[in-house]
């Protein structure tokens, strides 16, 4: 099969394959951490995480939306109904879009173990002024985040955080925001070690695709952490036509936008 080079891809070096695929392609993932980017809201891009999942068979999920108490929510007993599951979590209260798009990558592994990675939300705000490596502590040497972001690399996080806030916000607060985005990434890398630690893998791990970026997400974390494990990082990009074939991700999939309301408006 065309995609088999994906087996053996390896965080540590440069990809060996960076391309767009169809869907089909994501029966063929195989690596040790295999990071499934989103669009939060599309729904087409977690039928295709549910796919990738049931292919994967991993023994680990880790959920950018779960924290670790949340995860240990998820039982044999609720697992399979959404409604109890949904419930359990109190997943209407957290603000992610609608539980019934998530559920199906839950049942896609039900051996897999559960994971969360999210952070209160008091100290991904204190981030934003004290800086990702005060918040994450001991580990944050670890995962990169003592040492400061090259000035260049700085520069186009902030140019990234200013059009995801809609360019509506001060420049000043951007350097913040990206501190905040550091901060979750190294979350979630370190869930990652140590679902792999517990479970021996493989993992998947579900998150916006501005994680799965192999230049300064998760991987990138990983490579400093764990560089003994493979990764393979899968982007879902929303467009209407072809994307920029120059994409920050191992592989990524292309899907038509989902209808939404202007996500500008609220900062207008």
């Amino acid at each position: 099969m065309r995609h088999a080079l994906i087996l053996t891809l390896c965080v540590c070096a440069a990809p060996a394959l960076a391309e767009q695929i169809q869907p089909d392609a994501l029966a063929d993932l195989r690596a040790d951490v295999v990071i499934l980017g989103e669009v939060h809201d599309n729904p087409v891009h977690h039928a295709h995480q549910a796919q990738a999942v049931a292919a994967l068979a991993p023994a680990a999920l880790v959920f950018e939306m779960l924290t670790p108490d949340q995860a240990a929510l998820v039982s044999d007993a609720n697992r399979g109904d959404a409604a109890s599951l949904g419930a359990a979590l109190a997943w209407e209260a957290s603000g992610w879009p609608d539980f019934t798009l998530y559920h199906p990558i839950f049942t896609a592994a039900p051996q897999a173990r559960i994971y969360g990675a999210a952070l209160p939300r008091d100290q991904v705000r204190r981030s934003v002024t004290e800086g990702a490596a005060a918040i994450l502590g001991e580990d944050a040497g670890r995962f990169g985040l003592t040492v400061p972001l090259p000035d260049a690399e700085l520069a186009a996080r902030v140019v990234d955080q200013m059009e995801a806030h809609c360019n509506a916000m001060p420049a000043e607060m951007m350097p913040g925001m990206v501190e905040a985005q550091r901060l979750r990434d190294a979350a979630l890398a370190r869930a990652a070690v140590q679902a792999m630690a517990d479970s021996g893998g493989p993992v998947a791990v579900i998150a916006g695709s501005g994680h799965a970026r192999r230049d300064w997400g998760i991987p990138a974390a990983l490579a400093l952490a764990a560089p003994e494990l493979s990764v393979i990082s899968v982007g879902q990009i929303e467009a209407e036509g072809a994307a920029d074939p120059d994409q920050p991700f191992d592989l990524w999939l292309v899907t038509p936008p989902t209808p939404r309301e202007d996500p500008c408006a609220a900062f207008n």
